[in-house]
């Protein structure tokens, strides 16, 4: 059953997912952040459009989808997909992107999509624009499959990459769509609090710390100590030549 899924999945992805894809990565659909005429320039609004008229040819007769716009607010996307059993799976994702930025390889570029060894290369395709159709993917494939699934719910925004400052007026807009979640897949998060259970696989991302060497208890004079005592600056940097 596994081969089967993965058979399904696949050529979903390839058929129907990966052009799309394509034409996303070529929209400079900049965070409200990084875009302060975003609405006046019209590209989320384009990925909007995009991202819809791809759910409208690939939903089954029986999702809801909920193309949402609240008043100076970037928009939402709300997908209700009934289920066996009265739990909600809440399945997050954003289509916002953050700007060029520098770097980039020659014939490679923010707006230019290109597939090099199986791999898409541009900006939005990992983060996150591949996030709602992965998602309508893994549920399609599980229906395929005749294998049950919870009441699914997609959730996409596009502003994201500004700190979600539009989520909250919709998740308390649209409380009532949306529920009381049992289990929610952020497809581009981490962990959020200390008080729930969260598991992260497959992020990038940076890891912080604070590191102290002491190499003394107490001051040692120069001309007694020196030479004799290491020199923390010197131990922080093999730490980091180790890395």
């Amino acid at each position: 059953m596994t081969d089967a899924l993965l058979e399904t999945v696949t050529h979903f992805w390839d058929q129907k997912i990966l052009p799309t894809l394509i034409d996303y990565i070529r929209i400079p659909a900049l965070s409200p952040d990084f875009d302060a005429e975003w609405d006046a320039h019209g590209q989320l609004e384009k990925t909007r459009r995009l991202a819809i008229e791809w759910l409208n040819k690939h939903t089954d007769p029986d999702w809801i989808i909920h193309d949402l716009k609240l008043p100076g607010r970037t928009p939402l996307m709300l997908v209700e997909i009934p289920g066996h059993s009265e739990r909600t799976v809440l399945l997050y994702g954003h289509l916002d992107k953050q700007p060029e930025m520098e770097g980039w390889r020659e014939g490679f570029g923010p707006w230019t999509p290109v597939i090099e060894d199986d791999r898409l290369y541009g900006r939005g395709g990992a983060d996150d624009g591949y996030a709602l159709f992965a998602a309508v993917a893994a549920i399609k494939a599980l229906r395929r499959q005749d294998k049950p699934h919870p009441r699914c719910l997609i959730l996409i925004e596009f502003s994201e990459e500004s700190g979600s400052p539009d989520l909250p007026p919709y998740l308390e807009r649209y409380g009532d769509i949306i529920g009381t979640p049992d289990l929610v897949i952020a497809l581009d998060s981490g962990t959020g609090d200390y008080e729930r259970l969260w598991s992260t696989t497959s992020l990038r991302g940076m890891q912080g710390c604070s590191v102290t060497v002491r190499t003394l208890h107490e001051a040692a004079h120069s001309g007694i100590a020196s030479g004799i005592v290491p020199e923390s600056l010197d131990i922080m940097r093999q730490l980091l030549d180790r890395l």
